[in-house]
């Protein structure tokens, strides 16, 4: 932070001028804003939200969190279909990261075992993103995922995988990188779930660079 100052009749004033690494706002308490007050609407209008293309991210980012937590459980089969295909088309058209992030998480939701193997692994992506609200919404949202199901093989399989892959490709970065990092944390703690469902076998199928880490 600095103080940029000015002269006007001989009058001095200061004006605080924002550094360049401070946000001038927060992502994530906006999308909260948001969604805390939205927390009441109804569906239809959440949906019909969620269908506008003209809408801000951060408000449409908060629709889809409403929807997931407070609607996706119930969607009866007829509807189901439609919203997904409503969500699919809004994922490919998506250029927000947040709106992204959020349709994958209520795809995997509203059908697990049709939406687990595409979106996880992308979620997963996402940790690594520059954006730390975006790095850290993938990471929860995936935790959510996990924590919601029934930590079933196939589902810890797909993740070991994912990570796997992605360790192997950073390994050689992993021995000066530090451990604390939240987005190789994240990770860490993800490959850790798997291996905690698949055993402790799959160890000898990492990189050595990732075991000194855990």
């Amino acid at each position: 932070m600095f103080l940029l100052f000015t002269s006007t009749v001989g009058i001095v004033f200061a004006q605080a001028v924002p550094d360049d690494n401070q946000p001038i706002f927060d992502d994530k308490l906006l999308i909260e804003g948001y969604a805390a007050k939205l927390a009441a609407t109804s569906k239809d209008v959440i949906l019909a939200m969620i269908n506008d293309d003209t809408l801000v991210p951060y408000r449409k980012t908060a629709a889809l969190r409403v929807f997931r937590t407070r609607f996706a459980y119930q969607i009866v089969t007829g509807e189901r279909s439609t919203v997904e295909r409503m969500f699919l088309r809004q994922l490919e058209a998506a250029t927000s990261v947040y709106v992204q992030i959020e349709l994958m998480h209520c795809l995997v939701t509203l059908d697990r075992y049709r939406y687990f193997e595409a979106m996880v692994p992308a979620l997963i992506q996402k940790i690594d993103h520059y954006d730390s609200t975006a790095s850290e919404m993938a990471y929860e949202s995936i935790l959510d995922i996990n924590e919601s199901g029934t930590q079933r093989a196939r589902e810890a399989r797909i993740e070991f995988n994912t990570l796997r892959k992605i360790f192997f490709l950073i390994r050689k970065k992993l021995e000066a990188s530090d451990p604390f990092d939240s987005r190789i944390k994240s990770k860490l703690d993800l490959l850790k779930w798997s291996i905690k469902v698949l055993g402790t076998d799959e160890l000898k199928n990492l990189p050595s660079e990732v075991i000194s880490l855990m």
